[in-house]
């Protein structure tokens, strides 16, 4: 029986947890995604999330942020309708202003801005848990890059969103120690 992160319960947990969670990102859309997911998930569950998440990769053309960047009240209304999504104001026109940040990014900083401000915030000393009960929500790192984003115009990007983004890149590796996924 192979030992997981004790979060990773049942198929659809499993299945993220296995094959996608803390595995790095080269590219702006797949960061773009997993911030943007993360920044949804506060206050809900993981779970919640993932079980809608082909749901949202539909909603905002699969998270390319060149073609989100460019919704408008139209879009935001028609997201607002969707019921396949979590429909909160908020968090809806944080995606799209966020895209216009990712887009701004790469037109002053070259392909991959989104994710060199990510990795830049990786700690150079960071170790495993031991367990589940030692994974923090947010770390020094965590608050520095919220701020950073923020300053660069992205929105709903707090501590802990930036904690967990950081983690499903795998610019920290939070995986248990006894995890056989670190």
């Amino acid at each position: 029986m192979t030992t997981r992160c004790a979060w990773a319960v049942g198929p659809l947990l499993t299945a993220y947890h296995d094959q996608e969670w803390g595995t790095p990102v080269t590219d702006d859309a797949a960061a773009f995604e997993r911030l943007s997911l993360e920044a949804f998930q506060s206050g809900l569950s993981w779970l919640t999330i993932l079980r809608k998440r082909a749901a949202f990769r539909a909603a905002f053309a699969g998270f390319d942020p060149a073609v989100v960047a460019h919704f408008d009240e139209y879009d935001e209304q028609r997201l607002l309708a969707d019921a396949r999504i979590v429909r909160n104001r908020a968090k809806i026109s944080a995606t799209i202003s966020n895209a216009r940040a990712v887009v701004a990014l790469s037109a002053t900083g070259g392909p991959g801005s989104l994710v060199r401000i990510l990795y830049d915030a990786a700690p150079s000393d960071h170790v495993r848990p031991a367990n589940a009960a030692l994974v923090p929500s947010s770390t020094p790192e965590s608050v520095l890059l919220a701020k950073r984003l923020k300053r660069l115009g992205f929105s709903f990007v707090g501590p802990t969103t930036a904690y967990a983004a950081m983690q499903a890149t795998r610019v920290v590796n939070d995986h248990t120690a006894d995890c056989a996924f670190g």
